[in-house]
């Protein structure tokens, strides 16, 4: 022990010497902490990470005595429940202590009253040894993260109604801090500190070693009074910083009126709109999150929401630059220096590149990412991913040209929105019910069928005025179809007729299933390459991507931690700001793969996302919304829309029951002044505050809360499942969803062989890079959390973890639904099956 160390116990091992119990009389004996001579009853009594105690007996005073001493300590705490034993300071010289008569000591042995550690001076002339009234507890969780272990120096402070505990260091025996560690400790003060308000966590420097990153998952503080207090932390810390947290019982600013918390919501969130800074990518696009803010951001912030290291401009064309093995510019600098409590953890990186770099070296290898011209069979297809074959894909590829399986994945493909059922034609698309009456037999005829609700249109309107691209030095072309579809009596919902324009006339002809086989099969082709760039690039990426990340971001700007709403949304953010700035960097840059594989470039996606934003409504985001207006209730077989039915319900369910529990009125909606932000901002930020959008600017009733939140929970999360986990199922065989074409549509029918369709699809590298991006994106990296999963405890009452409970039973209930069915089907539906919905957009 060292000689200081040794120093300061000397009194306490001598009062102890002398007043101590027998061997055999230990074993009741009851712990009293340690204080240094001539200090107040603060810190840890820790030496070097050794803790010091002092045990007193209580002299055998009989069960009678004990039973006395716990009634007498049960009454005593009902009528002085906030007496203090510490003396003042500077302590006088020893003195007797004119106690009350219920606190005097064992007359018979002179032990401590009950509940009480009475010390008296140890030696005659050595400083009083003071006794302590409080002593927390704490249990630090530190999460089981690669390098979320911490070297540096961790105190805490203890913030109450009654008062603040002194800064002390958490040490012990052994390293402190170590991944995915559970570690005790004990915080003395000489008072108890009333209602707990904040804990702060200091993390300074030791020592030489340099400073590191530490996860903090939460603290649990256990009061003298039995009373546990929960502070949710779930976050990195970074540098040397003060980090305040709150209990996690959470709190709308309406509840809080002590000018303490009022104060921390308006720093912790000034501190984060410091952080996460709005950026305009283009006109008309959803703002996004800018990292370049990151690097402004100081070590030292009392929030751990930093970032230290220094980023280059994200637009800095010497950072987007080609790396071995890729086809495409990555915009490096982006990449590397992210927010860290928003970057994806080591493990999902790890898995992201291992899924990555495999596949893009195996292509390489074998010379297709760089072999230009046609295909020259359509079988050679089946070889790009041989080794990356499912069940799906599979059946896609014996399927792929028949016309029930081109109107199946209009119910369940990856792009399950673009179905509006219509009562009569548009007169841009003048079919006549002579070219349909082979298909739809003698029974009925085209107007009947109108009448009947069996006729739905596919409109691709929006492609009409898209830019084009060259890709290989040649240039692509684009078509805006019209595909007019049927349900027959049989269930099946078929083609009955494609127009490649939106123009009638000689040049645009209306093709038809009695055409010949190769004009029909272009036709349809055509249908699938409009497809997949409204897929891509509205419904995938614009309606969920971008529009989830600016839910994010305002979740982050506009709602402290303790706020209900902050903890209901966050799960449903996860690596969402990662993973769009992985795409930012991957895709959309200049010559990224956006600009490598599709007929329109980066320009036409410009283009796409903001007009499809211009024309997005509130009605298109709701789901039973969306169903009812496109009159597509009725349609058999639509396992789209019956699972995804069933998650919003479960989801509507559980919002719901979470708002009621935080805002039982009108009036506590409307006053909530964070809440009002949040919804204001995603309306400005998201929807560009267009009022023709029917987004709600602001929340009146609980009931527009619960329908707002619950669309946003799905849309991060089954919505998003829906229209990306299917796209290599789909896509792997590459006519299904080609990205580009290399002829303009057809004007006249009857010139289409298989040598021109094969000229129209994409060249052999082309094909293969949006291989490679339908693989990767279809592949969630490791560390998934499914849809109902929430290890980060941030709701610590018992009727939210109810809520939550209630919540995963009907997502069980629901997944073993669909499994059942899906037993029965020739291609299984799986993508809404709860287990393999991600919690958030994550890839």
């Amino acid at each position: 022990m060292p000689r200081g160390a040794f120093r300061r116990c000397l009194p306490a091992l001598y009062f102890a010497f002398l007043t101590g119990p027998t061997p055999e009389q230990r074993m009741s004996g009851t712990q009293a902490p340690d204080t240094h001579p001539g200090e107040s009853a603060r810190g840890t009594g820790c030496v070097r990470g050794k803790q010091t105690s002092i045990r007193v007996q209580d002299c055998g005073r009989g069960e009678g005595a004990r039973a006395a001493s716990r009634e007498l300590r049960r009454k005593r705490a009902q009528e002085h429940p906030r007496q203090s034993w510490a003396l003042p300071q500077p302590y006088p010289a020893p003195q007797p202590l004119a106690l009350h008569p219920e606190t005097q000591p064992c007359p018979a042995c002179r032990s401590p009253p009950p509940g009480r550690l009475l010390l008296r001076p140890a030696l005659p002339g050595h400083p009083f040894l003071l006794p302590i009234m409080a002593v927390y507890r704490l249990c630090v969780t530190t999460g089981p993260y690669l390098r979320a272990g911490t070297l540096d120096n961790i105190s805490v402070t203890l913030v109450g109604t009654c008062g603040e505990s002194p800064k002390q260091r958490l040490d012990r025996m052994g390293r402190d801090f170590a991944p995915g560690s559970v570690q005790k400790y004990k915080v003395r003060c000489s008072a108890e500190l009333g209602e707990l308000l904040l804990l702060r966590v200091h993390k300074e420097r030791y020592a030489f070693f340099r400073k590191d990153s530490w996860y903090c998952s939460r603290i649990c503080v256990t009061q003298p009074d039995g009373t546990v207090s929960h502070f949710p932390c779930y976050q990195w810390i970074e540098g040397y910083c003060t980090v305040e947290l709150r209990p996690g019982t959470a709190r709308t600013i309406c509840q809080d009126s002590l000018p303490l918390l009022l104060d921390h919501r308006t720093r912790e969130l000034r501190a984060r709109q410091e952080c996460y800074r709005w950026k305009i990518y283009a006109p008309g696009f959803p703002r996004m999150v800018d990292v370049n803010s990151f690097q402004e951001m100081e070590s030292d912030k009392k929030f751990a929401l930093t970032k230290t290291t220094t980023c280059v401009d994200q637009g800095d064309s010497s950072g987007n630059r080609y790396l071995p093995g890729f086809p495409m510019k990555i915009d490096i600098p982006s990449l590397m220096y992210m927010e860290p409590n928003i970057r994806y953890s080591a493990t999902k990186t790890i898995s992201l590149l291992f899924n990555a770099i495999p596949a893009s070296l195996g292509m390489k290898l074998r010379g297709l990412l760089d072999r230009k011209g046609s295909w020259k069979k359509l079988d050679d297809m089946q070889n790009i991913f041989w080794c990356h074959k499912t069940f799906t894909t599979k059946y896609v590829t014996e399927h792929w040209c028949e016309d029930h399986f081109f109107g199946y994945q209009y119910l369940n493909g990856v792009n399950p929105v673009m179905l509006h059922c219509i009562s009569s034609l548009p007169s841009k698309l003048p079919v006549t019910n002579d070219m349909v009456a082979p298909l739809l037999g003698q029974d009925t005829c085209l107007q009947t069928e109108l009448e009947r609700g069996n006729i739905f249109l596919a409109d691709y309107w929006i492609l009409a005025e898209a830019p084009t691209h060259c890709l290989n030095g040649r240039p692509q072309y684009v078509a805006a179809p019209l595909c007019l579809l049927w349900l027959s009596p049989q269930g099946a919902l078929v083609p009955l007729a494609i127009q490649l324009s939106q123009t009638p006339g000689p040049d645009s002809p209306i093709f038809l299933p009695t055409d010949s086989e190769w004009d029909w099969l272009l036709a349809k082709t055509w249908v699938r390459n409009s497809e997949f760039l409204v897929h891509e690039n509205n419904t995938h990426f614009l309606c969920t991507h971008l529009l989830c990340e600016a839910f994010a971001m305002a979740t982050l700007r506009q709602l402290p931690l303790c706020h209900p709403i902050y903890k209901l949304l966050l799960p449903h953010t996860r690596y969402t700001l990662q993973v769009n700035t992985i795409a930012r960097a991957t895709l959309l840059n200049p010559e990224g793969l956006v600009d490598q594989v599709t007929s329109i470039g980066r320009q036409g996606l410009i283009y796409l996302m903001s007009t499809g934003l211009a024309h997005f409504t509130y009605t298109n985001f709701c789901l039973p919304d969306s169903l009812r207006a496109r009159g597509v209730l009725a349609i058999p077989n639509y396992h789209y829309r019956d699972d995804g039915l069933k998650i919003w319900v479960a989801i509507e369910s559980f919002v719901s029951e979470i708002v009621g529990y935080y805002y039982p009125s009108d009036a506590s909606v409307q006053q909530d002044s964070e809440l009002q932000a949040w919804v204001g901002e995603i309306f400005a930020q998201a929807f560009l505050g267009r009022e023709s959008s029917g987004f709600p600017s602001r929340l009146c009733t609980p009931g527009e809360m619960v329908k707002f939140l619950t669309a946003i929970i799905f849309n991060c999360s089954a919505q998003h499942a829906a229209v990306n986990s299917g796209q290599h199922d789909f896509g792997a065989w590459m006519p299904n969803a080609p990205s580009s074409m290399r002829q303009p549509p057809p004007q006249t029918k009857g010139t289409t062989t298989l040598k021109t369709y094969l000229d129209t699809l994409p060249e052999v590298n082309i094909s293969c890079n949006n291989l490679l991006l339908f693989w990767l994106v279809s592949q969630e990296p490791k560390d998934q959390r499914p849809l109902g999963t929430y290890p980060d405890e941030h709701f610590t009452e018992e009727a939210p973890r109810q809520s939550i409970a209630a919540f995963q039973s009907r997502l069980a209930q629901i997944s073993r639904d669909i499994q059942e069915r899906n037993q029965g089907l020739a291609l299984p539906y799986t993508y809404l099956d709860p287990p393999l919905i991600e919690n958030s957009v994550s890839i």
